[in-house]
C-alpha cells in the first residue's frame, strides 16, 4: 500500500507536464524470427581452359581479387616443344616459297623471251601460290599454339573474395578443372520459411535485421528488404533472399536472425516512456494519476505492445 500511494504521489507531481494518450486497439504485423545466411548474390568459379601442370599459384583463401587478375598459370611443357617444331618446318616452308618465288621470276623473263611456254609460267606461279599459303598456314598453327600457352593463365571472371582454392602448385589439372572459386563482394541474406508462411511473403516486403550472429541483443535492427523469393518449396520450406546494406565484412556462411511478417493481428500499443518500472513491476499511468499494473510484450518502434493491463478507451498519460 504504501509503495502505491508513494506512486500515486509521484504520478501526481509530473501530471502537469505530461500528455495524455487515449489507448486504442490497432493493427500490428506479426513478425517471426528466422535464421537467415550469408550467402553473395552470384558465386563464380575459376577454371582452367587447358590441361598440364599448375606451375604458380598467387591467391589463397580469403583474398580479394579483381576481375581479370591472374590467380594461376597452368604449364604444359609439349606446347613448348610444339612450337619449336613447327618454327623449324616454318623456316623449311619459307626456303621453299624464297625458291618457288626465284623459279617464278626466271621462268616469267624466259617466256618474255620466248624461250619458255605459257604452261610452263603458269606451273611456277602455282607452285609459288602453294607455297605462300602453305607457310601462312603454319604460321596460323603457331598462333594457335601460342594463343593456347597464354590460355594457360587463370584470371578471375569476376571481382570478389577467395573461398576456396582446390589447386596446389605441381598438381596435374585436366581442361574444365576448379582452381578457385569466389564470391561476389555483393552479399545478401537467405533465408528459409516453412511453407504456411509462403502466401504472406512477397518480394519488396520489408523484414527487420538483428545483430551480427544470433545472440538476442537490445541493438537497433536494421531494416533489409526481400529482393527475390523463389517459386519452389523444398522440404516443406520456401527460400527467399533479403538485401540489406553493410554485409561486406560478414562471413559467407554466417548466420543471423531476421524478423519477418507473417500476417497481422490486435494489439494495444504504447510509448515506451509511458511504462515505468519498480519493484519488478510494470505500470503506466492512468488520467487522474492512478498507477495501473500491465504486462508488457514485444518492443516494436512505434511502441510496447501491452499483453494485458489495458483496454480500447483508456487514457494513459505520457512523458
Amino acid at each position: 500500500m504504501r509503495l502505491l500511494a508513494i506512486a500515486a504521489v509521484l504520478a501526481a507531481a509530473t501530471q502537469a507536464s505530461a500528455g495524455e494518450l487515449v489507448v486504442r486497439t490497432s493493427d500490428v504485423e506479426d513478425r517471426k524470427a528466422v535464421v537467415a545466411t550469408v550467402e553473395p548474390v552470384h558465386q563464380l568459379v575459376a577454371r582452367t581452359r587447358i590441361g598440364g601442370t599448375v606451375g604458380a599459384l598467387t591467391v589463397r583463401e580469403g583474398d580479394q581479387v579483381a576481375a581479370g587478375q591472374e590467380l594461376a598459370v597452368v604449364a604444359d611443357p609439349k606446347l613448348a616443344l610444339q612450337i619449336e617444331a613447327i618454327d623449324q618446318r616454318i623456316r623449311s616452308q619459307a626456303a621453299q616459297r624464297d625458291k618457288a618465288s626465284n623459279d617464278f621470276v626466271r621462268t616469267q623473263e624466259l617466256q618474255r623471251r620466248g624461250v619458255s611456254t605459257q604452261a610452263q609460267l603458269d606451273a611456277v606461279k602455282s607452285a609459288l601460290d602453294v607455297a605462300e599459303r602453305t607457310l601462312a598456314a603454319m604460321k596460323s598453327d603457331r598462333e594457335v599454339i601460342v594463343q593456347q600457352i597464354a590460355e594457360g593463365k587463370v584470371l578471375a571472371p569476376g571481382a570478389g573474395r577467395v573461398l576456396t582454392v582446390p589447386a596446389t602448385v605441381g598438381r596435374v589439372v585436366l581442361p574444365g578443372e576448379t582452381i578457385a572459386t569466389l564470391a561476389q563482394d555483393r552479399y545478401i541474406l537467405r533465408m528459409q520459411l516453412p511453407e504456411r508462411h509462403a502466401r504472406s511473403l512477397r518480394a519488396g516486403d520489408s523484414v527487420l535485421i538483428g545483430a551480427r550472429g544470433l545472440a538476442e541483443t537490445s541493438e537497433k535492427l536494421r531494416q533489409g528488404r526481400v529482393r527475390l523469393v523463389y517459386p519452389e518449396i523444398q522440404a516443406g520450406r520456401v527460400v527467399a533472399d533479403v538485401d540489406v546494406e553493410g554485409l561486406g565484412d560478414y562471413f559467407v556462411g554466417e548466420r543471423t536472425r531476421v524478423y519477418v511478417s507473417t500476417g497481422t493481428r490486435k494489439a494495444i500499443l504504447v510509448p515506451a516512456g509511458a511504462l515505468s518500472r519498480r519493484a519488478g513491476i510494470t505500470y503506466v499511468t492512468l488520467k487522474g494519476g492512478s498507477p495501473l499494473v500491465v504486462q508488457p510484450g514485444e518492443s516494436r518502434p512505434d511502441g510496447v505492445e501491452i499483453l494485458s493491463g489495458l483496454k480500447d478507451g483508456d487514457v494513459v498519460l505520457t512523458p
